[in-house]
């Protein structure tokens, strides 16, 4: 007799999570004498901001449901942060919806959207793994592609994934070509998603987001950025991130996430509202891991790697133009462990990222291990 669920398991449509091919180098790196330095996976390491902290525990005492759509006033705190930041115009508390962490969103999204067997979905090649896994997820035909999207086939395409800064090369899209990917978008009915997330941390250019008129022509039919905290404030912990444009697209995700149940809890929007309101924590945020960055990318270029991209977002995408296990087996036994390539695509597997997340201590530990 069949086990009831191994006839239908869903887990066998995705790939092998990809982190626990690294297990064994992560085993080296923490036997080197002076403990590991973990440059594998870009988690916030600093502290959570005192003001987010406060507001959180000040939110503590809430009994009551929350609800999917947020309160007003992170709704508000949303809007505020958008026309600041980005630049949005004409907005409404229409526009946003909060979401529980933005993994969570790329995973769930294409079958949210009703997508199935015979729709595409495209996204960038390297790329976070989880733009396939929704895919999958939705039994939708997931499509990379490398370069410029608007020469991919439109047919049966329902799903445009955009991720400017890019994860993992760092990689930022100008204006002038989001903009031309806006259009053909709209020209052939494909729905676009931008993955915004690393949006605040841009060092060697500015990055634009799709909502920026410029782009999108004050319009935000037919496209939708999605935003993350847990970077610029921290947040990873809190699952704090939302949604922004069009609002029929947001409104039909609202419905649906009402009757899951998928609601932030009250204390994180609390949290979050104040998050959004605060611009000097990002700026003390971001001037630790520019040093970071630039510490690390000298002693990187030092050790004969070249850095490709990277003009943004918490990674260095580097290599020695070998196989990227390779690196990082050489790497692991110095007690430092990286992220092969491979992880993000075939396109990466010459290419390991390097996340600045660790603690001044670890960086400094690595640049000298490093030299």
């Amino acid at each position: 007799m069949s086990h009831p669920v191994s006839s239908s398991r869903v887990s066998a449509r995705l790939p092998v999570f990809p982190w626990d091919r690294l297990e064994p180098y992560k085993a080296t790196a923490a036997a080197h004498g002076g403990g590991i330095v973990d440059l594998s996976v870009g988690t916030p390491v600093d502290p959570v901001p005192e003001l987010i902290r406060h507001a959180l525990a000040g939110a503590a005492d809430s009994p009551g449901y929350p609800t999917v759509w947020g309160t007003a006033a992170l709704r508000e705190a949303i809007l505020g942060w958008l026309a600041r930041r980005t630049g949005t115009v004409g907005l409404d508390h229409h526009n946003v919806l909060p979401v529980i962490g933005s993994k969570e969103l790329v995973a769930a999204l294409p079958a949210q959207l009703g997508l199935g067997p015979g729709d595409r979905v495209a996204y960038p090649e390297p790329a976070y793994p989880t733009y396939e896994v929704g895919a999958r997820l939705a039994r939708a035909e997931p499509v990379p592609y490398q370069g410029d999207p608007t020469e991919l086939d439109p047919t049966g395409l329902r799903l445009l994934w955009l991720n400017s800064p890019g994860n993992p090369t760092g990689r930022v899209l100008s204006a002038e070509r989001l903009r031309a990917v806006v259009a053909w978008a709209r020209e052939h009915g494909v729905l676009l998603f931008s993955d915004e997330c690393y949006l605040e941390l841009g060092w060697e250019s500015d990055p634009v987001s799709v909502l920026h008129p410029d782009v999108c022509g004050g319009d935000s039919t037919g496209i939708v950025a999605v935003h993350s905290l847990s970077k610029r404030s921290n947040l990873a912990g809190y699952r704090a991130a939302f949604l922004a444009g069009d609002r029929a697209v947001l409104g039909e995700l609202l419905g649906i996430r009402k009757h899951a149940g998928m609601m932030l809890p009250a204390p994180v929007q609390a949290a979050m509202a104040a998050a959004l309101g605060d611009d000097a924590h990002v700026a003390e945020q971001r001037a630790r891991y520019a040093a970071r960055r630039a510490a690390l990318r000298e002693a990187l270029t030092g050790r004969g790697f070249r850095v490709e991209h990277s003009e943004a977002s918490l990674y260095l995408w580097a290599t020695r133009d070998e196989p990227c296990w390779d690196t990082v087996a050489e790497l692991s036994k110095e007690g430092i462990l990286v992220a092969p390539g491979e992880f993000y695509g075939a396109a990466g597997e010459r290419f390991v990222r390097v996340a600045f997340t660790a603690t001044d201590e670890r960086v400094a530990e690595a640049v000298r291990r490093l030299s």
